[in-house]
């Protein structure tokens, strides 16, 4: 077991917290906690120890972070057992996750918002006024996903300029500050 200083026990503990906020398990936001803060890649007998909990809730979670994209199997020289790591680039790692929840919740709703409308469209199957809220609401998705597309082709650096420049954009755009 490995003894956690009390900043990464409180980081661990609010990354759990956010987790659930995210709609993401708080024993998995932990586990994704403690890879990150870890120098070194970890076997899960050591997480479930470390962290105080079963050792299958364990390896269902390290699954659940696999399939996400930002946890990795490592092997270590003279040790059979599987370790694991989480992905460092802080922004590499945002950019999987809003890759994996853009493609877990956006996709979904836009090909039923798709659907809806083109029901909608047959006679006695939705009033005017539900079209018309469908279609906006379609068109605001396809607009978010057309920005989102757009900034996923950019560099974190061209990424970082754009951030840095904050209210520079708005008026190279001509637009006044609110």
């Amino acid at each position: 077991m490995k003894t956690l200083f009390p900043t990464t026990q409180k980081f661990i503990l609010h990354w759990g917290e956010m987790g659930t906020r995210w709609g993401v398990n708080r024993t998995v936001a932990q586990i994704h906690a403690l890879l990150f803060l870890s120098p070194r890649p970890l076997p899960a007998e050591e997480i479930a120890a470390t962290l105080g909990i079963a050792r299958s809730n364990v390896s269902n979670s390290l699954h659940e972070l696999q399939n996400w994209g930002i946890v990795r199997v490592v092997h270590v020289l003279r040790d059979r057992r599987d370790h694991f790591e989480s992905m460092k680039d802080v922004f590499a790692m945002f950019r999987v996750i809003t890759h994996e929840r853009k493609k877990r919740e956006i996709d979904p709703t836009l090909q039923v918002l798709q659907r809806c409308i083109a029901e909608a469209g047959k006679p006695k199957s939705a009033d005017r006024y539900t079209r018309e809220r469908l279609t906006d609401l379609l068109q605001f998705f396809e607009l978010a996903e057309t920005a989102y597309l757009q900034l996923e082709k950019l560099p974190t650096a061209a990424l970082l300029k754009l951030a840095k420049m904050g209210d520079k954009t708005l008026r190279l755009l001509g637009m006044k500050k609110r």
